[in-house]
């Protein structure tokens, strides 16, 4: 097997075009992860809307590399692992950026006060989760430190697991203390989209573990 993996690295792209597209995608969602929790702290709502177009830019940024990258897996015969798993993971990254633009957009949309301890609570495990999917993603050129790797994984997933007690505890809270039937529909789907983020940096912490597990 790793006589095979030493065959396999003599024809890997020169460039590692796949390697610096996908650092750049994890460097951007990084940034959109502490963004959103900028948006959260920030009680102005006109400053709000600045944050969130910053985040906006940085989502359009990343369709453009995450194009690029089917690009580049339509060109190449031959990639550094399997093309279904750098499918899997361009599309996951792309998700998380989704959720997190979604979600704020959603704060302001709503006019919804982000001064909420589950939307507060979400936010911080979004960035965490967002931090630890970069920490993975660029080790995965070299995948010399399994080790940063792994414990990456094991994060993101605990990390996952946090955000469903959160879910639940928020939704519980919510129906206890608020009064007002709309705002409860509100943060509701906030906390839902919020969620799901974490769901995504799961996703792709799986695609991630499948790589190594395959060529380490």
């Amino acid at each position: 097997m790793a006589g095979l993996n030493s065959f396999l690295k003599i024809f890997m792209p020169k460039n590692k075009v796949f390697y610096e597209l996908f650092e750049k995608v994890a460097d951007n969602v990084s940034k959109m992860g502490t963004k959103i929790k900028e948006v959260v702290a920030e009680p102005d709502f006109d400053k709000r809307a600045a944050i969130i177009t910053q985040i906006e830019d940085l989502e359009h940024a990343n369709d453009e590399l995450t194009h690029n990258l089917f690009t580049e897996l339509g060109r190449n015969f031959i990639t550094p692992f399997d093309r279904e798993d750098i499918h899997y993971l361009a599309t996951s990254l792309d998700d998380i950026a989704d959720y997190i633009y979604a979600s704020a957009k959603k704060i302001n949309f709503y006019r919804v006060n982000p001064n909420d301890t589950g939307i507060k609570k979400f936010a911080e495990l979004i960035e965490q989760g967002c931090q630890q999917v970069k920490i993975a993603v660029t080790e995965l050129r070299d995948m010399k430190n399994m080790r940063s790797i792994t414990e990456a994984l094991v994060k993101i997933n605990s990390l996952e697991n946090q955000a469903d007690d959160v879910f639940d505890m928020s939704i519980e809270r919510l129906f206890a203390t608020e009064p007002d039937a709309k705002e409860v529909i509100k943060k509701r789907e906030i906390y839902q989209v919020m969620e799901i983020v974490t769901d995504k940096c799961e996703d792709a912490s799986n695609v991630i573990e499948s790589i190594i597990i395959k060529y380490a």
